[in-house]
């Protein structure tokens, strides 16, 4: 294989050729040595690993092939009876000198590369990690430590997360979670690590949903949101969403624990990241949508939730809120207009028909489906004989909105809930002009 460098000669020589009228760079060719390529991708080699048929690969090329359901060798077409490639260092020794050697034609050194972790080394360390934390408080420095060589590991290369994470490292530590959350004081430095670690191994599997699921790590994580820092709350609150996912009794517990909601509204009164918001929101939205078993019932949720001032919140967030959030909001804002009280809230605050009717047709499908079903509810149960509610949606534009939602076209059930809002809307529409709510260059300032 044949490479092209230009190189650059030093300043005084350079000048010295253009006044002999000689070039200043040359073009010159180098040739990489054939067993310093990789014959997958036949370029130079920066981390080569032999695999058990004796043939070297770069580490990257051959993963790729092995990922991609491929167990045999692409040289020899031999089953590979071991899928952990060697590294080779004499070849990586050979190219590191061979780039030295050709550092006058401006080739770098390639760096030796750190050798990533294998399935039996996350093995040892989830070992001790899971005795470490059955020592009932003996061990939890150690527990700690090991904790954070997990996170380290993970956080250093994309394989090795793969590698964290099919060993089973999320069951491991949320097994370890539950066994500390007993005495939590007493734990908090390593509670905070595992917590901490967890959110790198997304998704959770069964085993370790149920174990995040119990009575002890679902009062921990409200503890942390109530009292922890910003970091721990965040990492508390997507723990949370991944644990519940929608899983009724988990769910039912959680809202069985004192402070558990007032925690979750007090992510959306006081934002500590994108990510924390949207989770508190998940996890409203599954308590405010699903059937419990619990002493609280949906409407007693939502009264509590309306209690706290959400309704108010949620309308002031969708304002400027990213297309995600913004979803999120208008979902749990859609179920607490099912409420007699989130009805009142909403029709008090001066926001929340302006920004409701902005977001239809303008951040998803989801979004409109849920603005118009908002819209849908608070114009349906209005209970003024004067339809102060229908001409404030008319004022802002809500009526064209509808009827170009009704041409492009929309599920049946948000169709049906448009068009009979065109009905009640029909009526007071010759009683005022409408204004199109996302045009504000005809309005006049004071000034």
């Amino acid at each position: 294989m044949t490479l092209s460098w230009r190189r650059l000669r030093p300043g005084r020589r350079a000048s010295k050729e253009l006044q002999l009228g000689e070039p200043a760079d040359v073009e010159m060719e180098l040739t990489i040595p054939n067993h310093f390529r990789c014959p997958i991708s036949l370029d130079l080699m920066k981390d080569p690993v032999t695999l058990s048929t004796g043939i070297t690969y770069d580490r990257q090329s051959i993963e790729t092939w092995i990922e991609a359901g491929n167990l045999t060798c692409p040289i020899t077409n031999q089953a590979l009876t071991c899928l952990e490639p060697i590294p080779n260092h004499t070849i990586l020794k050979m190219i590191q000198d061979w780039c030295v050697q050709k550092k006058s034609f401006g080739i770098e050194r390639i760096p030796t590369p750190r050798i990533p972790i294998t399935s039996l080394q996350v093995s040892e360390i989830l070992s001790r990690i899971t005795t470490a934390a059955a020592s009932h408080g003996q061990k939890t420095d150690d527990c700690r430590d090991l904790v954070r060589k997990i996170k380290a590991l993970t956080k250093e290369s994309e394989r090795n997360k793969r590698c964290v994470v099919a060993s089973g490292t999320g069951s491991v530590l949320a097994a370890a979670f539950a066994a500390l959350s007993s005495s939590q004081r007493q734990n908090v430095a390593v509670l905070e690590e595992i917590l901490s670690a967890l959110t790198l191994v997304f998704p959770l599997d069964g085993e370790a949903c149920s174990y995040l699921g119990s009575a002890a790590s679902l009062h921990c994580m409200v503890w942390f949101l109530e009292s922890g820092d910003l970091s721990h709350r965040r990492n508390a609150a997507l723990v949370l969403k991944e644990s519940l996912s929608s899983d009724h009794q988990k769910i039912d517990a959680l809202l069985e624990i004192e402070g558990a909601l007032e925690a979750l509204v007090k992510l959306i009164k006081e934002p500590v990241c994108p990510t924390s918001t949207k989770a508190s929101l998940v996890v409203m939205y599954n308590m405010v949508t699903n059937n419990f078993t619990s002493s609280l019932s949906k409407d007693k949720i939502k009264e509590r939730l309306v209690e706290m001032g959400l309704v108010s919140l949620l309308s002031e967030i969708l304002v400027d809120a990213e297309r995600s959030i913004c979803e999120k909001a208008l979902g749990v804002l859609d179920a607490l207009c099912g409420s007699k009280g989130g009805r009142e809230k909403a029709y008090h605050h001066a926001l929340t028909m302006p920004v409701v009717v902005k977001k239809i047709l303008r951040v998803s499908d989801l979004a409109t489906e849920f603005s118009v079903s908002i819209l849908w509810k608070l114009c349906k149960n209005e209970g003024r004989e004067d339809g102060g509610v229908l001409v404030e949606v008319l004022q802002v534009g809500a009526f064209q909105k509808l009827l170009l939602l009704l041409q492009l076209g929309c599920a049946e059930r948000t169709k049906d809930k448009a068009t009979e809002l065109l009905k009640m809307l029909n009526i007071h529409r010759e009683r005022l002009e409408c204004i199109d709510s996302t045009d504000f260059k005809a309005l006049k300032r004071s000034f």
